[in-house]
């Protein structure tokens, strides 16, 4: 095989399913199997924060209302998780996304079901650091498998069906963990999540029964005379993503917008409660309007930005809403202004969280996409894993639960900045 033979191999095996829409159907069982496992590892990330204020839970691990050593265990899971989402992700280009997502979810059941055995606050430590290891390279392969079986113009509608599984297992998750704790305890919240698994499992197998996304592979089967050729090229574009600044500003971007989710996640249901003196049952309900007007958000950001393609535009828009409506919440009083203020803001991020993902395609290379959404998740949930803790920090010194919003209001608005010199070009 000649140099040229392999160049055009490698050019060919790097093609996603995307560029060739007319010969290939677009397949939307992918997303939406993707959706059902987006659900199930943010039902596992969250559903611990709804235990915060709970008396029994602190007792098993012994501690009282300590918000600092509280907001660690979510901090500790989202630093494994970015870790692990920027070093392991790249092993999405090499092996097959599905059969990575499977053996991942097995490790999450196993791990849930450990959890509602933890004794003390060091083990509950353990298995978070290490659920967080296992979920970390999630994001970066659904991304992945989105970017190669679809075209740039449904780019952000695709992964918006996936994320939905953001805002919807949080709608979904706080709630239903409130009435598992109240009615059966703690420990069921953690089995109740592992038997969840299960069943998803295989429908996942069964959504992504198409899916088979190894460019890598697929280059050095193509060109067996020269094995190392593709591994050349793909080092090549890995240097040209290093190099390229629009793609560290999403990054940098990506940080601020997570920040913010995370923070939201981490203490919302304590800030309804302690913050605002609601009681727990309306908690419940209440603490799922915010992540239901996200999900909207989602839906009406997808679809307006696939139709003007004006991602960088909306990924702005969609910080700086979101961050006023989080201002709002400081200074408005009763419990439904709060939330109706709390789900403004919440709107307002979920329209740019399809469209971050459709930014990062347009300014990255197809034949390193799980190392790019690897990097470029795992640097945000990185970042972001401090606002929990920080917060707690921010609470615990000033005793007043507004201190911590305001953190998430100022780093919105200096994502916002940064995002500036994109606006017009994507």
């Amino acid at each position: 095989m000649t140099t040229q033979q392999i160049e055009t191999a490698n050019s060919q095996a790097y093609i996603p399913a995307a560029s060739v829409e007319d010969e290939m159907p677009v397949r939307w069982s992918i997303p939406l199997a993707l959706f059902a496992c987006v659900l199930l590892a943010f039902f596992d990330k969250i559903s611990i924060a709804a235990l915060f204020s709970d008396t029994q839970f602190q007792q098993a691990l012994g501690l009282s209302f300590d918000p600092t050593l509280l907001g660690l265990l979510m901090t500790a899971f989202l630093l494994s998780y970015g870790v692990s989402s920027i070093f392991l992700s790249s092993i999405g280009d090499f092996i097959e996304p599905k059969k990575l997502l499977i053996w991942m979810m097995c490790i999450w059941s196993v791990l849930m079901f450990c959890m509602g055995f933890a004794n003390s606050y060091s083990s509950m430590m353990v298995l978070r650091i290490m659920l967080g290891i296992a979920e970390g390279p999630l994001f970066s392969l659904a991304f992945a498998i989105v970017r190669h079986s679809f075209p740039q113009r449904l780019q952000a509608r695709a992964t918006m069906l996936w994320l939905l599984g953001t805002p919807i297992g949080a709608a979904i998750g706080f709630p239903a963990t409130l009435f598992i704790l109240h009615h059966f305890g703690w420990s069921w919240t953690f089995f109740a999540m592992s038997a969840l698994t299960i069943p998803v499992i295989f429908f996942v197998i069964y959504g992504l029964r198409h899916v088979n996304v190894t460019p890598a592979l697929k280059a050095a089967q193509l060109a067996k005379s020269t094995p190392a050729n593709p591994v050349l090229t793909r080092k090549q574009e890995r240097k040209e993503l290093y190099k390229s600044w629009q793609f560290w500003l999403i990054c940098i971007f990506n940080i601020a917008f997570l920040t913010y989710l995370w923070g939201i996640n981490g203490w919302l249901p304590s800030y309804l409660i302690k913050g605002k003196g609601i009681d727990l049952q309306q908690a419940g309900y209440l603490s799922s309007l915010p992540f239901i007007a996200m999900l909207l958000g989602e839906g009406i950001g997808a679809y307006v930005s696939d139709r003007l393609d004006r991602r960088a535009m909306s990924c702005f828009i969609s910080l700086l809403g979101a961050s006023a409506g989080l201002s709002m919440v400081l200074y408005v009083q009763g419990t439904y202004p709060v939330i109706a203020a709390m789900a403004f803001s919440t709107f307002m991020w979920g329209i740019g969280a399809p469209n971050v993902f459709a930014l990062l395609a347009k300014v990255t290379s197809s034949r390193v996409s799980a190392t790019a959404g690897g990097i470029f998740n795992g640097l945000g949930n990185f970042a972001g894993a401090l606002a929990p803790v920080v917060m707690g920090v921010l609470i615990a010194a000033s005793g007043n639960m507004d201190v911590g919003l305001l953190f998430l209001v100022i780093v919105a608005v200096t994502g916002c900045v940064v995002l500036l010199p994109l606006v017009k070009r994507y």
